[in-house]
């Protein structure tokens, strides 16, 4: 097989520090994490939150990468200066988000079309930190061909690097991916791409990595949430599942349990906290929607903890 890089995809709400470090220490597989975005809700100011997020003595990873999700210059400005004072050589921006809470504000995958926008960002930029810059993009908001309108203006700018999530955004997360539009991606980029979309299994990995034979870069986002073992199962080109499947994956999800319940204050948040994680573990089992209800159905921290000791003694 030839050589590769493993991306963890950021996604908000998910992959912090507490959860990245725990997938590092238990699992491993991915050579550079990337961090949920800096977004600054009108106030040039970064919130404690990221700053936690960022802080380089919280993360025990092999590489971060910061992400910032904007369509103003001097909050990419404030974003490049911030994370360049704690370190770090590159950030990434965010034009693939495809919620329309903020593709309606012209973020995300909603700034694509807007080449004029994206010019003068970048040009401020580059002219105003030498921080280095790589990009997070879908195919477009609406049709599979505006990422290539763009490149025409991202071909003025030395960026490292465009990891392309293979849908639009009007598709949020449904319907499949588009391989045919990524290889016509691939054709005219002017830079180095990076392939994100439906990376779920092994032998998906595989197809991907015979089908684009010049991409070195694969990123996976929800996949790595739902089977926490596939990178590294890539990386070493297993087939089936180690013995120590779920006895990596109790360690692993008791760690991030306990770190999130000390950080969240009371009962609920920490229900809801894991309620989204396990709307994606859930996938690991055989009825994915049975093993939900369960979590779900547990009120308390008390019954919660019972209910994933009666879902891992099943599978046992």
């Amino acid at each position: 097989m030839r050589d590769f890089q493993l991306l963890s995809s950021p996604l908000q709400g998910f992959t912090d520090f507490r959860f990245r470090n725990a997938f590092h220490e238990f699992y491993g597989g991915i050579d550079t994490f990337y961090a949920p975005y800096i977004r600054f809700n009108g106030k040039l100011e970064i919130k404690a939150s990221y700053q936690r997020d960022l802080d380089p003595e919280n993360n025990q990873v092999p590489e971060l990468i910061p992400q910032v999700m904007t369509a103003d210059a001097d909050e990419f400005l404030l974003a490049a200066n911030y994370i360049k004072s704690l370190g770090y050589n590159e950030l990434n921006w965010n034009l693939g988000c495809p919620y329309p809470m903020v593709t309606k504000r012209g973020m995300g995958s909603g700034l694509i079309c807007n080449h004029i926008g994206i010019d003068h960002i970048l040009e401020r930029v580059h002219a105003e930190t030498d921080v280095t810059i790589s990009m997070k993009m879908r195919l477009g908001y609406h049709e599979t061909t505006e990422i290539l309108e763009s490149f025409e203006t991202l071909k003025k700018y030395p960026l490292k690097s465009i990891a392309v999530h293979a849908r639009t955004g009007k598709q949020l997360y449904k319907g499949g991916v588009h391989l045919d539009a990524f290889e016509k991606c691939i054709e005219q980029s002017p830079h180095l791409l990076y392939y994100n979309g439906d990376i779920t299994s092994v032998d998906i990995f595989q197809e991907r990595l015979e089908r684009f034979s010049t991409i070195e870069h694969f990123m996976i986002g929800r996949g790595l949430i739902a089977d926490p073992y596939l990178p590294l199962m890539i990386k070493q080109d297993l087939k089936d599942y180690p013995a120590d499947r779920w006895e990596r994956f109790k360690a692993f999800h008791d760690q991030i349990f306990t770190h999130y319940d000390e950080f969240l204050q009371g009962p609920t948040p920490i229900k809801m906290k894991m309620q989204g994680f396990w709307g994606y573990f859930a996938e690991q089992f055989e009825n994915p929607q049975k093993t939900f209800k369960k979590i779900k159905k547990a009120g308390n921290t008390r019954n919660y903890q019972i209910a994933v000791n009666e879902i891992l003694n099943s599978v046992k």
